[in-house]
């Protein structure tokens, strides 16, 4: 970015979403005026309950003491050495109670929830981690759950399934479409419509309609403040030259930007999922091969057919497999602000391996597409050069999945 492109970047970046829930030309509210009104009364609440000093005070306590915040950055020196290049570090969110990112947005959610007296709590979730991360928060604040999520990756990812059923969650397996998270989102959003006046849908990614791409964001924003801090106290005052993280509705993603938006210095790379190939159909790289439309009540850029329909989309990769993504990320790549990359099937397959057997981190198959960019990427930079990198979960749910894909067992 240049001259005056940087500084209308800025400015609308530090104004986003306006009071309709548009980041630029994305987001809103591409719903029912029925369903218009309870989304206004969930902004409003957010926007009270934001002004609670309780309400403040119990989240950084609960950050504190129950998720285990901050998490730390880890300076991965022998992925540094087999890569060659650039300094690789990890901000290791894979370190959370729940093992991923999506206790962070969880907690807030239900706590939101607990304040508006809802008496249930209904999401979605691909991988299962964000489900997880919802069933163990409401049973931390004391609300029902309800998780949904595809049949597909019910099979795949059963470790969580169990966890999500230990915790009280009721799990509900979706067996239309594609039986993925695409799927799980419409079942959960049918069955939020039969009563949101006492249900409360919490969207698991910065997905959706105003005001939850806000909302998750702004929850997801510790990740770059403890990231900012954390990284320049380890390097003298310096901050990266590259952040990188995977994107599916990019949550995680977002969080870890946020941080460093202002520094135009610091080169944002979101990661998405090719699949088997951009140039195949089975892959779920939004940014690289989508267009602009509408999902599940927001604009944003999406792969869809020539009548606006979300097209079938793959990664190996549950929590990435989404034909839509978060509308801020779309604001992003057109102002040029961050860019948007991909990793395939193999090559997040081969970044779970090198990780795990080089520092001895088990990575989840979503976070691998960022270990695997970041690789490559440290391979075409000086030694100086500096990454950081967010592992937004771990991979002990995809760990027998991967061993006999690979097999190793």
């Amino acid at each position: 970015m240049k001259g005056n492109v940087e500084n209308n970047a800025m400015r609308d970046l530090n104004n986003v979403p306006d009071n309709n829930g548009f980041f630029g030309e994305f987001g809103g509210q591409a719903v029912p005026e029925d369903l218009k009104k309870i989304m206004d009364e969930i902004a409003e609440a957010y926007k009270n309950i934001c002004k609670s000093e309780d309400f403040i005070n119990e989240l950084q306590s609960l950050a504190k003491y129950y998720v285990g915040r901050p998490s730390p950055i880890y300076f991965a020196q022998r992925l540094t050495e087999k890569c060659g290049g650039a300094k690789i570090f990890i901000k290791r969110e894979d370190l959370n109670h729940t093992g991923a990112h999506k206790i962070n947005h969880s907690i807030g959610e239900a706590l939101l929830a607990k304040y508006m007296n809802k008496t249930k709590v209904i999401a979605e979730t691909g991988a299962g981690q964000h489900g997880v991360a919802m069933a163990t928060a409401c049973a931390l604040v004391g609300l029902d759950c309800e998780i949904h999520m595809g049949e597909v990756d019910v099979i795949k990812e059963h470790p969580n399934v169990t966890k999500m059923k230990i915790l009280g969650a009721n799990v509900i397996t979706v067996t239309s479409g594609t039986k993925t998270l695409k799927d799980a989102v419409d079942s959960a959003f049918v069955e939020y419509l039969k009563d949101p006046q006492n249900y409360f849908y919490a969207i698991g990614s910065v997905v959706g309609p105003h005001p939850f791409p806000m909302m998750v964001r702004d929850f997801q924003s510790v990740i770059g403040r403890e990231a900012k801090e954390q990284f320049a106290e380890m390097n003298n005052g310096a901050l990266p030259d590259y952040v990188v993280a995977c994107v599916g509705g990019g949550s995680n993603a977002i969080g870890m930007f946020s941080g460093f938006m202002n520094d135009l210095g610091v080169k944002l790379i979101g990661v998405e999922p090719a699949g088997h190939g951009l140039d195949t159909d089975h892959h779920a790289a939004t940014m690289t091969k989508g267009t602009k439309g509408e999902i599940h009540g927001f604009k944003c850029y999406v792969l869809q057919d020539e009548q606006g329909e979300p097209l079938p989309v793959h990664s190996i990769a549950s929590g990435l497999d989404y034909p839509g993504v978060g509308p801020q990320h779309c604001l992003l790549k057109d102002i040029k602000r961050a860019e948007y990359v991909s990793a395939t099937d193999k090559e997040c397959l081969d970044a779970f391996i090198t990780l795990s057997r080089t520092e001895g981190i088990i990575p989840a198959l979503e976070s691998s597409h960022a270990i695997a960019y970041t690789m490559k990427l440290a391979k075409t930079l000086p030694k100086e050069a500096t990454i950081l990198v967010n592992l937004s979960g771990r991979g002990d749910k995809d760990a027998d999945y991967v061993a006999k894909k690979l097999n190793l067992i």
